[in-house]
C-alpha cells in the first residue's frame, strides 16, 4: 500500500473549483484554519504578508474556514471572500469552507492530525500545518504562533532550501 502524503487530498476553493495538493507538488505548502469572527483574525494581515514575500518561490498559502471553534465563521463562501479581500487585502487561495476537526473532520485533517501529537492539532482558529515540497507534513504551528514568526519563516525557509 502506498504511504499518504499531502499530495492525497485536495479542496475545493471559496469559488468551487477543485484544488488537488498535488498540483503543487514541488512547493512548500502551507494550510491555515481561518475564522473571520475570531480575536486572532487579525492575523490576516500576517499571511498576507507571508504570501507576499513568498508567492514567487515555490509556495502556496491556503487558508481554510472553519466554523468549528467557536462558531466564528457562520458567513456563506460570498461574505467570507469579500470579508477577506476587502478587510485584509487576502488574495492567497482560500477554500469552500470545511470542518477541521472531529465527525465530518476535511480528510487533509484527518490525515494531519494523524502526523502529529495530539498537542500540535488545531485547538482553536488560525493553526499552521507546513507541507514540505515532497508533500510531507514537517511542522505544525499552534494559533497564538503569528504567521511571521522566526519559527514559521525558519521551517518556510528550510523546506524551500530542500527544494
Amino acid at each position: 500500500m502506498t504511504r499518504q502524503n499531502a499530495y492525497n487530498f485536495g479542496f475545493d476553493s471559496i469559488d468551487g473549483r477543485a484544488v488537488p495538493l498535488s498540483d503543487f507538488q514541488g512547493s512548500v505548502i502551507m494550510v491555515v484554519n481561518t475564522a473571520s469572527q475570531c480575536g486572532l483574525t487579525h492575523q490576516y494581515i500576517g499571511l498576507q504578508k507571508l504570501w507576499d514575500q513568498y508567492k514567487n518561490r515555490n509556495f502556496m498559502l491556503i487558508g481554510v474556514p472553519s466554523n468549528d471553534f467557536g462558531n466564528q465563521e457562520s458567513g456563506n463562501l460570498s461574505e467570507i471572500k469579500t470579508f477577506c479581500e476587502t478587510n485584509y487585502g487576502v488574495d492567497f487561495l482560500l477554500t469552500s469552507k470545511v470542518r477541521v476537526k472531529g465527525a465530518g473532520a476535511h480528510p487533509f485533517y484527518t490525515w494531519a492530525d494523524s502526523q502529529v501529537n495530539f498537542f500540535r492539532k488545531p485547538r482553536w482558529n488560525f493553526h499552521k500545518y507546513i507541507v514540505d515540497s515532497t508533500g510531507e507534513l514537517v511542522g505544525s504551528f499552534s494559533s497564538l504562533c503569528a504567521p511571521q514568526s522566526s519559527r514559521i519563516i525558519r521551517a518556510i525557509d528550510l523546506c524551500l532550501s530542500e527544494t
